[in-house]
């Protein structure tokens, strides 16, 4: 007779307070207008909560500590969000801080921290680092630093250190250092720094380092230095230091190579040792020192080596040899030194 009475009196109760019971027995919370102590699946509190795994947190203000990441990312962390072992929320602004790894579907934002990994779907802000590596489908700004790798679908603006390489969807502006590579799909200015190479879809600006080499299918401004070789789709400004070879379209600056260098329109100095060349159209104005000087356009300056030679010579050609092409026969070609001014 007790049972049946007992399950008229809870079908009687309103539904909103059955509801509340229910939840209730989620969580015990020490809170006095939810400030205090809360242990469990809470929904809302400032202080300190404790919970296994969150499901239905909406938002922390305080420290909230969890030994796993939520199954819905759908709450935030305002101070310090704590995984023993991994934590994660929708946002966390503040600190996130993972033995093994904290994630965030929106953003991090102030200091994260994780063992393994690090990851947002929205943005990193502030200092982050992942023992392993750090990542998001957003702009990272600040301080990104990836034991393997750094990452991000978006700009990159700070200082930007990954153990073996660093790679950004956007622009990168700073300082980005490659274990590897260094690069970004778009822009990159300051200090980039690759063990292998550094690269960008877009420009770079600055100074760029690559153990092997330096490329970008834009221009180059600046200082590029490349152990092989440096190459631009664009126009390389300033210097171009290459191992092997320097490389451009254009090139107005400096362009320093181990072996070879060229482009079309070439404009100041080039010091290449064994081969430099102007492609056929092309226009080259300024000092050249190479073994083999091959102006297949028009040439204006001087050009020293051991073999000159000029399609169109409007300037002066040092060396063993050398051909100038628009000069009546028999002065086409001469030993030590040949002249064109007209």
């Amino acid at each position: 007779m007790l049972a049946p009475l007992a399950l008229c009196v809870v079908a009687a109760l309103p539904e909103r307070l059955v509801a509340q019971r229910t939840e209730s027995r989620r969580s015990l919370d020490l809170t006095v207008r939810n400030v205090g102590v809360s242990i469990g699946d809470s929904r809302r509190i400032t202080g300190l909560r404790i919970n296994f795994r969150d499901r239905r947190m909406e938002r922390v203000n305080g420290v909230n500590i969890t030994i796993w990441t939520p199954y819905e990312a759908n709450g935030e962390v305002n101070g310090i969000a704590l995984g023993v072992p991994a934590t994660g929320a929708r946002r966390i602004d503040g600190l996130g801080a993972g033995v093994l790894g904290v994630g965030a579907e929106d953003h991090i934002r102030g200091i994260g921290v994780g063992g393994l990994g690090l990851g947002s779907g929205g943005g990193l802000s502030g200092i982050m680092i992942g023992g392993v590596g750090a990542g998001t489908g957003g702009d990272i700004k600040g301080i990104g630093i990836g034991g393997i790798g750094l990452g991000g679908g978006g700009d990159m603006r700070g200082l930007m250190i990954g153990g073996v390489g660093v790679g950004g969807g956007g622009s990168a502006t700073g300082i980005i250092i490659g274990g590897i590579g260094a690069g970004s799909g778009g822009n990159v200015s300051g200090l980039s720094v690759g063990g292998i190479g550094v690269g960008a879809g877009g420009g770079l600006t600055g100074i760029s380092i690559g153990g092997i080499g330096v490329g970008t299918g834009g221009d180059v401004t600046g200082i590029a230095i490349g152990g092989v070789g440096v190459g631009a789709g664009g126009t390389i400004k300033g210097l171009g230091l290459g191992g092997v070879g320097v490389g451009a379209p254009r090139i107005a600056g400096a362009a320093v190579a181990g072996l070879m260098a060229g482009g079309e329109d070439v404009r100041w100095v080039v010091l290449a040792p064994g081969y430099f060349r102007i492609a056929p159209g092309g226009q080259f104005t300024g000092v050249a020192v190479s073994a083999y000087n091959h102006v297949q356009g028009r040439q204006h300056g001087l050009t020293i080596g051991l073999l000159n030679y000029a399609a169109r010579l409007r300037g002066v050609q040092l060396g063993v040899l050398n051909y100038a092409a628009n000069n009546r026969a028999p002065w086409k070609l001469l030993p030590v030194v040949n002249v064109h001014l007209e």
